[in-house]
This record gives C-alpha cells, sequence and structure tokens, in this order.
C-alpha cells in the first residue's frame, strides 16, 4: 500500500502552486474547482507521490474553517532524495529556509533535513537520503 497523495491546506493558491513547484522541482499538473466543497485544488506527481494544494475559496468551505482554525498545513511530509547536499543547496538557491542546515541521522539508516514551515506554506518538510 502507498500513499496515493497528501493534501495540504493553503491560502492562496497562485503563490503556494509557485513555491511546490520550486519545492518538488516539477510543474502543477492538474488544477480542479470542486464545487462542492468550495474549494480549488492543484495537483502535484513526483515519482510516486501526489500532493494535492487544497485552497477554500468560500468562508463556508472546510477548508476554509480549518485554516481560519488551525492554520495552513498539516505535520509534515518526508520526501526521498538522491544527493541531500545538492539539494539542500538547490532549495537554498531559491529561497526556501532550512531548520538544520546540514543533514543529520535520522531514523531507518536515514540522512535527514527538515525546511522550516514559514518558508513552505506552513508545512513542515523532511529531505530523506539513505545512507550507503
Amino acid at each position: 500500500m502507498k500513499v496515493e497523495h497528501i493534501g495540504i491546506a493553503v491560502k492562496h493558491l497562485s503563490s503556494s502552486i509557485t513555491l511546490f513547484e520550486k519545492l518538488l522541482n516539477t510543474p502543477c499538473y492538474k488544477t480542479e474547482a470542486v464545487e462542492s466543497e468550495l474549494v480549488n485544488t492543484a495537483f502535484f506527481l513526483k515519482d510516486e507521490t501526489k500532493i494535492e494544494l487544497v485552497e477554500g475559496y468560500s468562508p463556508e468551505s472546510p477548508i476554509y474553517k480549518f485554516i481560519e482554525k488551525k492554520g495552513e498545513g498539516i505535520h509534515h511530509i518526508a520526501f526521498e532524495v538522491e544527493d541531500i547536499e545538492a539539494e539542500i543547496k538547490r532549495l537554498v538557491n531559491e529561497g526556501f529556509i532550512l531548520i538544520n542546515e546540514t543533514p543529520k541521522q535520522g531514523a531507518d539508516n536515514k540522512l535527514v533535513c527538515f525546511l522550516h514551515p514559514k518558508s513552505t506554506s506552513g508545512v513542515l518538510i523532511e529531505l530523506v537520503m539513505e545512507r550507503k
């Protein structure tokens, strides 16, 4: 079983799309309005992981209410990278803020690095790379 997608509540879809295109280094492949939920969505596919950004466009939207109560985001999403050092450099060059500037030992024989939620629409992002 795999994660089909991870949903992330955002306040402003257009700026979040730009941010996630930089973060994932891949374009948004689809946007869609879901009128029954009063939301606009944007989708990204990176390898086998799908991410859905969701923006409430009405105060009656469940996503709008969620953001008002809890703010944007979820706890964290982990992304596997081939070369964590190179990815850290790329993301710093794109303007992202790191919580730890050098990779550290994580669980399951992984090197990890976290990007600060302030630079990623309120989502704690974890980069992970298998130790060789």
